[in-house]
């Protein structure tokens, strides 16, 4: 996955005011993957939970949404507060929330409590999301940054991907609770690791003051850059696109297809190798071929495929059609995210950080607003799903259109960014 090419700065000449280990850094990544992966793993069992809790589809599908809401507002909230006092000790308190928010989502007896734990997870794993990358940003310099922070981006792309396959190994044997306690027994972990394996990384002469009010300045400026905008609605619909296909496929393969749980995360976990295997393509294409010939080229299948699903959703849901369009719709995204992201974060220039930030945000927002919306007309249907999946591939195709850059971006950067998030 590509990253965006260097920005200047007045800390990027400066030397690191720590060097991460090999723990530290492990424990970062884990951090990332953990938020992720908290999405979707209980996916497998939606169906399951509506009869339980005794809510609807939708209902279900809320506990997802208001978690996307947590993750996308803990961004904007945690970012600016990190800035202020130092990243570990809201990376701490932060992770510990989102361990005790997974603990009563185990534990939840109605899918009102449900939704609001998972609201609080959100807000609390977004720490790791956002702090991982800040730490790396404050304590490396160089390539060893730009690989770094590769990785994490990796991480946060395919973890809600592959998250079911993990669930649907819980699910059947112990149940979909069990899924909320193999989380917080993870996160569990990554805050001891976090507390015995990390330290402080951005010392107190290169705290802000600023807080939210600050961030909010640099976001008007970054989002009045047309090209940047444009290239932000590509990446959120992008994700709008992905989240309708995960919020609706549990009932779509379970429900209208008649498929096992087991089943059901084989088939999510073959998607992750698509999407898997175009992400490497796109890497390994990076400074050969021109970013904007891979987005292109990912838009164009993205559009098919989901013209395609919403034919599959009005002739019945053949099986054999339905689950090859969702690969390929799939794999299109992996021409996309890396790239998109690389000339957006070219364009937000020395205010790379926040662009980033308003990156994730509009992903989780986006997802949010998407996934409740795929079960309005109930769970025996995959046509909202279809629709939404052609609606943001349009717009995301649109907004392309409307990406480049005046005065001529460079298309293939050689030289890959330093990603500042203070």
């Amino acid at each position: 996955m590509s990253v965006a090419p260097p920005t200047t700065s007045p800390t990027d000449t400066a030397p690191p005011t720590t060097h991460l280990g090999a723990a530290a850094i492990t424990v970062l990544g884990i951090l990332t993957a953990a938020a992720p992966l908290a999405i979707d793993m209980y996916l497998p069992a939606f169906p399951a939970m509506a009869t339980e809790l005794g809510t609807t589809a939708t209902g279900v599908q809320l506990s997802m949404t208001t978690y996307l809401v947590g993750l996308a507002v803990g961004q904007l909230i945690i970012g600016p507060l990190s800035d202020t006092l130092g990243r570990r000790r809201p990376l701490l308190l932060g992770t510990f929330l989102a361990m005790l928010a997974a603990i009563a989502a185990a534990l939840a007896p109605t899918a009102t409590i449900l939704t609001a734990a998972r609201l609080i997870q959100g807000l609390g794993g977004a720490a790791g999301l956002v702090l991982a990358r800040a730490m790396i940003s404050d304590a490396e310099r160089g390539p060893r940054v730009a690989r770094l922070v590769g990785i994490l981006t990796i991480i946060a792309v395919i973890a809600p991907v592959i998250a079911p396959l993990a669930g649907g190994i819980i699910i059947p044997t112990l149940g979909w609770r069990a899924v909320f306690w193999v989380l917080a027994a993870l996160t569990a972990l990554t805050w001891l690791g976090a507390l015995t394996l990390t330290t402080e990384t951005l010392p107190i002469t290169h705290r802000t003051t600023g807080g939210i009010t600050e961030t909010m300045r640099v976001a008007r400026h970054v989002l009045a850059n047309r090209t940047y905008t444009a290239n932000l609605l590509v990446f959120g619909f992008g994700f709008a696109g992905l989240f309708a296909y995960i919020s609706a496929s549990p009932f779509i393969i379970q429900n209208i297809l008649g498929m096992s749980e087991t089943r059901f995360a084989l088939l999510f976990a073959l998607n992750a190798i698509a999407v898997t295997a175009t992400s490497a393509i796109a890497a390994s294409l990076a400074g050969k071929v021109a970013y904007r010939t891979m987005i292109g080229t990912g838009l164009t299948l993205m559009t098919t495929a989901g013209i395609g699903l919403l034919l599959c959703a009005l002739g019945g849901v053949p099986a054999l059609p339905t689950l090859i369009l969702f690969a390929c719709f799939q794999g299109s995204l992996g021409l996309v995210f890396g790239n998109v992201t690389t000339l957006a974060l070219a364009e937000a220039g020395e205010h790379a950080g926040t662009g980033s930030a308003f990156l994730g945000f509009a992903q989780f927002m986006l997802a949010a607003l998407v996934s409740p919306i795929v079960g309005l007309w109930g769970e025996g249907t995959a046509l909202p799903m279809a629709i939404i999946m052609v609606a943001s591939a349009l717009i995301a195709g649109g907004a392309f259109l409307a990406s480049r850059p005046r005065g001529g971006t460079p298309a293939t950067p050689a030289t890959p960014v330093m990603v500042h998030t203070h």
